[in-house]
């Protein structure tokens, strides 16, 4: 570094941004990131092979503008259950409230450090600190997004995650990863959304990835619930809210994130 805090003449500036661009939101499931049966127990080597991916698609250029979000996994999901909190059972206590979203900031420190590491400019945006249901459990989530908006604009990769969320007449209960990459995409006008979990895809009765999903009709006797503790919903919640966006979605497995980031299509289209 030169004495006047100037980068070297042979260092290339990195390329900034375009803020019209409309980002690309990628939520790395908590299933792929953790080991889900196991209470706080990361999948290091999946974790690390997802931020690399992210690096490089960031440096070469492939995304310019992105949000990514992580599901909760063995973090999350394991306080959930324990204290009985779900997307619709809340709780009052500060005790319960702590538990599950201490997990989930030590998770997402976890995330942040492996991108951070690898040169990327994530920074966390809490959900519990910002959103809320006004008008109870079944109402819509208040999700305001100026912060992320912003922090895209200056060049961030905004980093949220799944978590508690103030909720009128239940306390607080949990907002998922998938509603929040629905929120995020709608609200910030993303061009794709890519959902990367441990299957390859939406699968089909015979265990083979389905194509293309544009109607959930289609496809609802064939979709189960999830094989491990899960406070949100399952494959089936997650095609249900991919259908409600405008853009194009991709359900996928790890070896579809690289294609995913390239802007190719990867596992199920949802669209």
């Amino acid at each position: 570094m030169t004495g006047d805090g100037a980068a070297p003449e042979d260092a290339p500036d990195a390329p900034e941004p375009d803020a019209a661009t409309p980002p690309v939101v990628l939520k790395l499931g908590g299933s792929l990131i953790t080991e889900k049966d196991r209470p706080e127990t990361l999948d290091g080597a999946a974790l690390d092979a997802a931020c690399d991916a992210v690096a490089s698609a960031l440096a070469a250029g492939a995304v310019e503008r992105l949000v990514v979000v992580h599901g909760g996994g063995s973090f999350g999901h394991h306080h959930a259950s324990k204290h009985g909190v779900s997307t619709t059972a809340g709780t009052s206590e500060a005790d319960a409230v702590m538990d599950i979203h201490g997990a989930m900031t030590e998770l997402n420190r976890a995330v942040l450090d492996r991108l951070r590491d690898r040169g990327v400019p994530a920074i966390p945006v809490h959900p519990l600190s910002l959103s809320a249901r006004p008008a109870g459990p079944d109402g819509d989530l208040d999700l305001p997004l100026s912060s992320t908006a912003t922090l895209l604009g200056e060049g961030f990769v905004p980093v949220l995650h799944g978590d508690g969320v103030a909720t009128a007449g239940a306390g607080v209960t949990v907002v998922s990863g998938d509603e929040l990459v629905v929120e995020l995409a709608t609200g910030l006008g993303a061009r794709r959304v890519g959902v990367c979990s441990t299957v390859p895809g939406v699968l089909d009765g015979d265990g083979e990835v389905i194509p293309a999903i544009d109607e959930f009709g289609a496809v609802a006797d064939l979709l189960g619930a999830s094989d491990a503790t899960d406070v949100s919903g399952g494959m089936a919640a997650k095609v249900r809210e991919l259908l409600a966006l405008d853009a194009p979605a991709h359900v996928f497995g790890a070896a579809g994130l690289e294609p995913f980031l390239r802007g190719e299509d990867a596992g199920t289209r949802i669209d």
